[in-house]
């Protein structure tokens, strides 16, 4: 036997003493969440999990197998709104509808981070301007732009989709992209938001993987059905690819996103931990 192999098998067998196979994501987990130089989160619409496949959304299977794909991701409620409100605060803010203007003055990740010396911009596609507070424009919709609703968020971090810079460097500690009201699939095909992810964020994630960064792609809930799974898939560096079967939300997201520059669990948050399991 070749000394390869014989590394090999001794390593798979200490593997094999601990409950562990070299196969195993958890055999080379990491017990916290990286601290990440750039986090960019994108937020598509209104489709359940079994809709995005391998032939109605190529780019997004694609994507999922470079990273990690998570089979019991689950939204917090319907309709929108209330959805990103939580991912951004840890509470639904008592939000049961889609009707704006919305406004609180708790506490949510943006300030959170700003408070930590860190950053955060939110991108909204098809607004008009940055610093928009309207409720909609063309096929911008500000209920899908829950950062605008904290009024400790500051209005120079509210910015369109146009300022999401080329060079990812200088991209916030934090960025959440909105799609605008076709590319995100609520008015248009999957295959249109398929496209749009590819084209608009394929760089950034082949990026991350080799410059401390991570890509969330997630849903805010699914096609209005009472389960509510929908796809969510983590791409980026210290990820181990693989497919992963344990139950998390929105708050889990954010809790994730929390952990990953030590910032306090904000509201439902605080009640789930971060995932650590997919980390190599």
């Amino acid at each position: 036997m070749s000394v390869q192999r014989i590394g090999a098998a001794i390593a798979a067998t200490v593997l094999v003493g601990v409950g562990l196979s070299a196969a195993s994501p958890q055999a080379r987990a990491a017990t916290a969440v990286p601290a990440f130089d750039h986090i960019v989160l994108v937020m598509f619409e209104n489709k359940s999990a079994s809709q995005i496949t391998a032939s109605s959304a190529p780019y997004f299977t694609s994507l999922a197998a470079q990273g990690a794909a998570f089979t019991q991701s689950y939204a917090i409620t319907h309709p929108s709104q209330p959805n990103y409100i939580a991912l951004f605060s840890g509470s639904t803010q008592g939000v049961t509808n889609d009707d704006c203007p919305k406004s609180f003055t708790g506490a949510n990740l943006g300030a959170q981070l700003i408070g930590a010396g860190r950053s955060f911009t939110g991108y909204s596609e098809a607004m008009p301007s940055d610093g928009y507070t309207g409720c909609d424009s063309g096929t911008y919709r500000r209920k899908h732009n829950s950062w605008v609703d904290f009024t400790n968020v500051p209005a120079a971090a509210n910015r369109t989709f146009a300022a999401f810079p080329a060079d990812y460097s200088t991209l916030p500690t934090v960025a959440f992209v909105t799609p605008d009201m076709c590319n995100d699939m609520h008015d248009c095909s999957i295959a249109t938001g398929d496209g749009w992810l590819r084209r608009n964020l394929d760089g950034y994630a082949q990026w991350a993987k080799t410059h401390n960064s991570l890509l969330i792609v997630t849903f805010d809930e699914d096609n209005y059905l009472a389960l509510n799974r929908i796809h969510t898939t983590f791409v980026g560096a210290h990820v181990t690819p693989g497919s992963y079967s344990g139950k998390i939300t929105h708050y889990s997201v954010l809790r994730t996103i929390e952990a990953a520059y030590g910032l306090p669990a904000l509201g439902g948050a605080a009640g789930v931990t971060p995932v650590t399991d997919i980390w190599n």
